[in-house]
């Protein structure tokens, strides 16, 4: 005969386990949702604090979004736990960090690249709004990401370049300081007097609007070339922006063409003595 007791027993058992069960996604989904939300007021917060230590603005953003997703993961395991009680946390750590590490292995240049930025973002060898030279490329920094940062060129392109590469490539960076010197070689004849000729351009650079003055300009003998001497012209300007620089080397360089020249002072250019051989005359 059929144990009707003991059938009902087991369906019992059955509904107090699924009413378990339902109890326990309920309270791991509403834990989830409470993580979920919890995660963007820390992540605002995290971001502000950053800017206010007058950090970069991304690297706030980077943080804020770490710490986002570390919250997003930690309700999903609490959820887990709660859901299957059979599975204790560090069966759930040891699978994660099988997971970590195969995921490295998948995504080692784009976590390389992440990492990079990090370094970047928090050691500042560079700003956003500096103009750097990398790699050949030459430009103002645009943005810095977590994967790759971007640079605009003097010439109107965009140069997109991946973090690793950024910070193992040696970076100059123009504008690291409010100051830099322009330099510049100008030529004089053999004949012309040295001295005068630098007194003449000390006088000259001196007039120029943007030149500095104390940081006194200099003028050099660096070379002798096959037809003049070779002088090299140095000052310094402020701001240190490479339309700064341009601007101040067409002022000066025009200024010093006219002085020296209305001075009579020579400033010779290659010449070429080509002699025409007429083939039809030979000697009989």
């Amino acid at each position: 005969m059929i144990d009707f007791a003991h059938a009902i027993d087991q369906i019992e058992g059955m509904i107090d386990r699924f009413v378990t069960s339902l109890t326990n996604i309920a309270l791991a989904i509403l834990i989830f949702v409470v993580f979920y939300f919890l995660a963007r007021p820390v992540k605002i917060s995290i971001s502000r604090i950053v800017v206010r230590t007058g950090r970069q603005a991304n690297l706030g953003i980077v943080l804020g979004r770490l710490a986002q997703w570390t919250l997003w993961l930690l309700g999903l395991l609490l959820g887990v736990v709660i859901v299957f009680p059979d599975i204790s946390p560090a069966q759930l750590f040891e699978l994660l960090g099988l997971g970590s590490v195969a995921l490295g292995f998948a995504f080692r240049d784009i976590l390389q690249n992440f990492f990079a930025g990090l370094l970047l973002l928090t050691a500042e060898p560079f700003k956003i709004g500096d103009q750097i030279i990398v790699d050949g490329f030459e430009g103002t920094v645009e943005n810095i990401e977590t994967r790759a940062t971007t640079m605009r060129t003097y010439d109107g392109r965009r140069v997109v370049i991946p973090n690793t590469q950024m910070f193992t490539s040696p970076v100059t960076v123009n504008t690291a300081f409010e100051r830099r010197r322009v330099e510049y070689a100008v030529g004089i004849g053999y004949g012309e007097d040295i001295d005068e000729a630098k007194k003449v351009i000390l006088e000259v650079i001196g007039r120029v609007d943007g030149v500095l003055q104390d940081a006194p300009p200099q003028v050099i003998v660096v070379g002798l070339g096959d037809f003049t001497v070779i002088l090299r012209v140095r000052w310094w300007i402020e701001p240190s922006l490479r339309t700064e620089m341009i601007d101040s080397r067409d002022k000066v360089l025009g200024i010093i063409k006219q002085e020296l020249e209305s001075r009579g002072i020579d400033m010779p250019f290659p010449t070429q003595q080509v002699l025409l051989y007429d083939q039809t005359k030979r000697e009989s």
